[in-house]
């Protein structure tokens, strides 16, 4: 059997990333975010920087390779045209993730992994939301300034995550259908957002 991966996708402010890495830390595996972008760049040869400005949303290059932008699997060599693309840059994070995958059981966080493996076995694809007041309160932590510049950001990063997935995964980022399991943190909390994540493991044979 596949090792088993858990993806989770989530809004800021809902504390997505913290639940992931307690699941990480329940389940004895490693855990993946940002990471998978300097070993992405790393293995390219791509300046990091670049992957960055993709993730901003950011136009890098327009690849000829991939007109559609959406994710396909193949990767452009550096000899080629469209090598540093928006689309290539995507590709080599998708690659890292399912190198990963590979190696050893893991929890990821974001980079679209959700759609990268959605055909995989053993995988379970969590979205993590939260009620738009948790949100804020739960940015005051990271973020300087009043709620209405808190309000703005959240608002600016609702939109480059839909824009970022509908470009290369099609579709809407905070759809249901996407995922196989959607939590509520702010009614839940972080503690039973794992918990709910267990479970569901349970419930889908995924060992």
């Amino acid at each position: 059997m596949e090792n088993f991966v858990i993806t989770i996708a989530r809004q800021y402010g809902s504390g997505g990333r913290t639940v992931g890495q307690m699941l990480a830390k329940r389940l004895g595996v490693p855990f993946y975010g940002k990471e998978i972008i300097q070993m992405a760049s790393d293995e390219s040869g791509i300046d990091v920087k670049l992957f960055g400005q993709v993730e901003e949303g950011t136009k890098v290059k327009v690849s000829l390779f991939n007109k559609t932008g959406l994710y396909k699997g193949a990767l452009i060599a550096p000899d080629q045209k469209g090598f540093i693309s928006d689309e290539n840059i995507f590709n080599y994070q998708a690659k890292v993730a399912n190198d990963l995958a590979e190696k050893e059981p893991c929890v990821i966080v974001g980079r679209c992994v959700n759609y990268v493996f959605r055909d995989r076995p053993n995988t379970l694809r969590v979205f993590i939301h939260a009620p738009w007041e948790f949100r804020v309160e739960k940015s005051r932590e990271k973020i300087s300034g009043g709620d209405e510049e808190i309000e703005k950001f959240l608002r600016k990063d609702d939109k480059r995550k839909q824009d970022y997935y509908r470009k290369f995964a099609g579709g809407d980022w905070s759809d249901a259908t996407n995922y196989d399991l959607c939590l509520n943190s702010g009614k839940l909390g972080f503690e039973k957002c794992v918990d709910a994540i267990l479970a569901q493991m349970e419930v889908m044979g995924i060992k």
